[in-house]
C-alpha cells in the first residue's frame, strides 16, 4: 500500500516547489494555504534507507534530524518577519524506528530535535497544523506533528493513533490482540481508532473524505478548506501553547488536576 503521507502531500501541493537538501524519506514542499505561505512536510517510505528499521515510513535518525532542519530553517529565515510561514505536518507514521543502531546513535535526540523544532516554530508565531491521514503512532507521532497548534484527522478507519502497535501493546499487557481490542472498546485511551481518539479532546476537527487512499478533487478541496479554517482559528487565538486541548468535556479531570497543582505550587 502506498504511503498516505506522500499521497496527500502531493495532492495538497500540486503547484508547490519541492525543497532540496533533505533525506529521501522526508519530503518538504513549499506552497501556499489560502493566501499564506506554507511548508508541507511528510515522512515517507524509502526502500533504500541506510537504516533498515526506517524503510516503511518510521521516524528514525535521519528523519528526526531532517524534520528539525526543515522546520528550523524557516524559523531562522523569518525570525524578524511578521508574516510567518505556516507549517503543515502531513502524518502517516507507523512508529519510531526501533533498532540497536538507532539506540546507539541517539534516536532519542533526533526525535527530540524534531519535536523541539515544531514547538519552537509554534512559539515563534508560525501556525503549525498536523494533518493525520494514516497512522500516527508512538514516537513517530510525537516527533512529527503532535506539537501542532491544531490537529486534524481524516474520519477514516485507516487513521489510528496510539503509543504503540497492537502486537506490542498485547505483549506488554499480557493479553491477546483480541482481548486488547475488547478492552479498548470500553476505555477510549486504549483504543486505536480515530473515533475514540477524537473523544479525548486533542483533535481540532475530524473530516470525512470520499477516499483517504486516493483523494478525489472534492476531497482535496475539502481538506484545503479545513486547513485554511485552521489557519484563521490559530490567528484568532492569543495563546501559542497547547492548553486548548484541555477544554474538551472528557478532559475536565486533567484540567482540574493542573489547576490544583498550580495552586499548590
Amino acid at each position: 500500500m502506498r504511503n498516505r503521507g506522500l499521497t496527500w502531500l502531493q495532492a495538497l501541493t500540486a503547484h508547490g516547489t519541492a525543497a532540496d537538501g533533505f533525506t529521501p524519506s522526508v519530503k518538504v514542499v513549499d506552497s501556499t494555504l489560502g493566501d499564506q505561505k506554507a511548508r508541507f512536510i511528510a515522512v515517507v517510505t524509502d526502500e533504500n534507507n541506510a537504516f533498515p528499521r526506517a524503510r516503511q515510513g518510521e521516524v528514525g535518525l535521519l528523519e528526526g534530524w531532517n524534520l528539525a532542519k526543515a522546520i528550523s530553517e524557516v524559523v531562522a529565515q523569518e525570525k524578524e518577519s511578521n508574516n510567518k510561514t505556516a507549517i503543515v505536518a502531513v502524518i502517516d507514521v507507523p512508529s519510531q524506528a526501533y533498532g540497536r543502531r538507532e539506540e546507539a546513535y541517539g534516536i532519542h535526540q533526533a526525535l527530540a530535535a524534531a519535536a523541539n523544532a515544531y514547538a519552537t516554530a509554534r512559539n515563534a508565531g508560525h501556525p503549525v497544523i498536523g494533518l493525520i491521514v494514516g497512522k500516527a503512532m508512538s514516537g513517530g507521532f510525537l516527533a512529527h506533528g503532535y506539537q501542532a497548534n491544531r490537529l486534524i484527522a481524516l474520519d477514516d478507519e485507516g487513521c489510528m493513533v496510539h503509543a504503540m502497535g497492537k502486537a506490542s501493546a498485547a505483549r506488554i499487557t499480557l493479553r491477546s490482540i483480541a482481548e486488547l481490542e475488547k478492552l479498548a472498546a470500553t476505555i477510549p485511551p486504549m483504543a486505536y481508532d480515530i473515533q475514540n481518539y477524537s473523544t479525548l479532546g486533542l483533535l481540532w476537527k475530524k473530516v470525512a473524505v470520499t477516499d483517504a487512499q486516493a483523494p478525489t478533487a472534492q476531497d482535496i478541496d475539502t481538506i484545503n478548506t479545513v486547513l485554511t479554517e485552521a489557519l484563521a482559528d490559530i490567528a484568532q487565538d492569543s495563546k501559542r501553547d497547547l492548553s486548548g486541548r484541555l477544554n474538551d468535556g472528557n478532559r475536565r479531570a486533567s484540567l482540574d488536576v493542573r489547576q490544583q497543582m498550580a495552586k499548590a505550587w
